[in-house]
C-alpha cells in the first residue's frame, strides 16, 4: 500500500504499527513509482533504503522489500475529513488506476482498516451503496 498525507498526519506512525504487525518497509518519506505491465509498483530510493523515521525516536533502520506492487493508496486525514460510507475511489498513475481510500492515520484501528481494505479490494467485496 502506498501511505500519502501531509507532515505530521501520522504516516510514519501507521507504517510503524504495520510493521509490527507484519508488514514490510518499501520506503519513508518518499517513494519511487513506475508502471509495468498495468501494475503501479513502489520502490525505495537508494539513500533511503530501510531507514523510517519515528517521532520521539530517531531514524531508525529496518530490513525492508525493496520493490513492490501497490495494491491502494490510502490519504491519511483529518478525523473530520474521513467519510462515513465512501465512494469506491481510484486514482490514475502512471496510467494504471488504483483503489485510494481517506483514513485517519492516529485511529487505533487504522492498521486494521487498512489490512481489512486490502483484503476486501483483493476479494473485490466492496459494493456499491
Amino acid at each position: 500500500m502506498l501511505l500519502r498525507g501531509a507532515s505530521g498526519s501520522g504516516k510514519s506512525d501507521l507504517a510503524l504499527r504495520l510493521i509490527d504487525g507484519g508488514a514490510g518497509l518499501v520506503a519513508d518519506d518518499y517513494t519511487e513509482l513506475s508502471a509495468e505491465d498495468g501494475q503501479l509498483f513502489a520502490c525505495v530510493p537508494q539513500a533511503i533504503q530501510g531507514l523510517l523515521e519515528v517521532r520521539g525516536i530517531g531514524i531508525v533502520h529496518l530490513g525492508c522489500v525493496p520493490r513492490v506492487p501497490v495494491a491502494a493508496i490510502f490519504d491519511l486525514v483529518a478525523l473530520s475529513d474521513v467519510e462515513r460510507l465512501p465512494e469506491q475511489r481510484k486514482e490514475t498513475i502512471k496510467g494504471v488506476s488504483v483503489a485510494r481510500f481517506a483514513i485517519h492515520g492516529f485511529d487505533a484501528s487504522a492498521p486494521a482498516k487498512v489490512r481489512m481494505a486490502l483484503k476486501a479490494h483483493a476479494e473485490n467485496l466492496f459494493h456499491s451503496t
